[in-house]
């Protein structure tokens, strides 16, 4: 995993495409959690071909966002500071909306303002909103990793805990379906859910949610962190 250590040679990653942009927050994550960047899982997260992954990760090694060689795919001292940039300003536009749109909806809001803020812009919201830790979806903010460590994955769970839903992955923010329906099932942070069933022979887990079932496939459920209650 590339250092975290950030370049103190800053620049304005306004200066950044969308898109490169929009690569950059996915590679940050998966280098962040220790998982390989795979072109095809890139593709799919992005909804493009790998043709076009390929590509487009060329020229971020050109332009010094990435090196790529035979230990993988690595973000450079700048890129690390570049994606930290975009996902803290991303995170702070999800709470600048959180009274005005549909919690299911803010992810990808952010995903059209994120480019737009300025240094200072950014620096008056986090004093703003009062520095938080994680974004309204209960993942970190960049250099607050600790405050979400002790969380365990769903899948984790047995039969008869009672859990704090806590965070929904950044990986599990890409699928707007999935958001909706944890929205509509009340399967956000803050909310607690009793694990009633787990189902290992087909991968499913059911939840007690406001005296409701709830039952999710296991590939949902590992990007939902919660915490144990006693």
């Amino acid at each position: 995993m590339t250092n975290l250590t950030v370049s103190p040679e800053k620049f304005d990653v306004s200066t950044i495409s969308a898109t490169v942009q929009d690569y950059l927050l996915l590679i940050y994550v998966m280098e962040r959690d220790g998982e390989p960047v795979i072109g095809s899982r890139l593709a799919e997260l992005l909804g493009v071909t790998p043709p076009t992954v390929t590509n487009t990760l060329k020229r971020m090694t050109r332009d010094g966002l990435i090196t790529m060689n035979q230990d993988g795919t690595h973000l450079t001292s700048q890129g690390w500071y570049a994606a930290r940039t975009i996902m803290t300003r991303h995170m702070l536009m999800e709470w600048m909306m959180i009274r005005t749109l549909p919690w299911s909806k803010l992810h990808d809001e952010a995903h059209h303002l994120e480019h737009a803020i300025s240094a200072m812009t950014e620096s008056a919201l986090m004093e703003q909103l009062g520095h938080p830790q994680t974004c309204p979806h209960g993942n970190p903010l960049p250099g607050c990793e600790q405050a979400v460590a002790a969380w365990k994955p769903l899948t984790e769970m047995k039969p008869g805990q009672q859990v704090t839903i806590r965070r929904i992955h950044e990986l599990a923010e890409e699928n707007a379906a999935l958001l909706e329906f944890l929205e509509k099932h009340q399967l956000m942070p803050g909310s607690t859910a009793l694990v009633s069933e787990v189902l290992p022979f087909n991968q499913t887990i059911t939840l007690e949610v406001a005296e409701r079932p709830v039952t999710l496939g296991n590939a949902a459920a590992r990007y939902i962190f919660v915490e144990p209650q006693p």
